[in-house]
């Protein structure tokens, strides 16, 4: 490719795909264009299409680079879509229905990152049967006070936990300070079902580290410790996916690792340079995650037992619709005879 180069095909996976202004600036603190970001995704190929295969995405684009303008494309595009890519429909929470990406294929991926797309974030459904999650995901949010090493080390309870009921869970970078793990689950649970066995998961890991964990929604009841976002499994919340890059100046990428691995890495060792080399030489730590598909039923029964204690369920994200179940959605501080009635 010409360093001046306004155009180049590349076949991707049969597929012709056109790469526009390849020598524009994505990452300015790195100096990585965006036929970086193209060969970055070409290089990691078998282990984000692994992530993404038959998934509904939303595209998180930059079309200027990560300093510019950036939007969510929920929708595929009306124009200039090529007639091979394929779009899965999906329904969200307030009913209203729509066409999102859905990757068959390295073209698909390719096809996004001309339209700019630095992050993807997949739902955790395939496109056969989109309202019932075949992903279980577990995300430990470092609160303030606490850090990367924090959450390595709360992901390493649930690692405890899994393994006792017999769960293979597989952790990844989130790119930043926390920590993403995957479960397969069989597709026999709805969203709300899914929701609940994280919740009661969550719960089990606090009951195991109080000092290190918490479940609680309100910032204000966190303190200083790792928070379990179990609203990451609600219908239309997503998680960067696994060899997705980050939009931040260091370009990170949310990188698959073994759980002895967990124990040594920092975030910042995984970026759109770094990665590729780790691929080649090592493949993809989650190559084997569709190999089970899991029984969720134990941590539905921890769930109501929960319910049976006390332990019921947790308020959703504030623009979801009120859920049947679900307590008030007012900060504790806030709450009086009123509001906690009626709220």
């Amino acid at each position: 490719m010409s360093p001046k180069a306004s155009a180049v095909e590349v076949e991707v996976a049969g597929h012709t795909v056109r790469l526009s202004s390849p020598d524009k600036v994505y990452f300015p603190q790195r100096g990585y264009t965006k036929h970086d970001l193209f060969s970055y995704y070409l290089a990691v190929g078998d282990g984000i299409t692994r992530a993404l295969r038959d998934r509904p995405t939303t595209l998180q684009r930059f079309p200027e680079g990560i300093e510019g303008e950036t939007f969510y494309q929920k929708r595929i595009p009306t124009r200039g879509v090529p007639p091979w890519v394929q779009t899965a429909r999906i329904t969200f929470p307030s009913g209203r229905p729509a066409d999102e990406l859905c990757p068959a294929d390295l073209a698909h991926v390719a096809w996004a990152a001309q339209l700019g797309t630095v992050v993807f974030h997949p739902w955790p459904v395939r496109k056969a049967d989109p309202d019932h999650p075949d992903e279980l995901r577990v995300d430990f949010d470092p609160s303030p006070g606490t850090d990367f090493g924090h959450a390595v080390k709360a992901a390493g309870v649930l690692n405890e936990v899994l393994q006792e009921v017999g769960i293979a869970g597989f952790p990844k970078t989130s790119g930043g300070r926390g920590v993403h793990v995957y479960v397969r689950i069989r597709p026999d649970w709805d969203f709300v079902a899914v929701r609940r066995a994280v919740i009661a998961l969550a719960r089990e890991v606090e009951r195991r580290r109080p000092d290190l964990v918490t479940t609680s929604w309100w910032k204000e009841e966190r303190g200083e410790r790792v928070f379990v976002d179990f609203n990451q499994m609600a219908r239309d919340r997503t998680i960067a996916c696994a060899y997705s890059p980050r939009a931040n100046a260091r370009a990170t990428v949310s990188t698959p690792v073994t759980w002895d691995e967990l124990l040594e890495v920092e975030p910042d060792d995984f970026d759109i340079r770094t990665v590729p080399e780790r691929f080649a030489k090592i493949g993809d730590p989650h190559a084997s995650i569709d190999d089970v598909a899991h029984d969720l039923s134990p941590l539905l029964e921890w769930s109501e037992r929960d319910e049976r204690n006390g332990q019921g369920d947790m308020p959703y994200p504030p623009d979801h619709p009120k859920m049947p179940g679900e307590p008030p959605r007012v900060q504790p501080s806030r709450k009086n005879a009123a509001n906690w009635e009626t709220e």
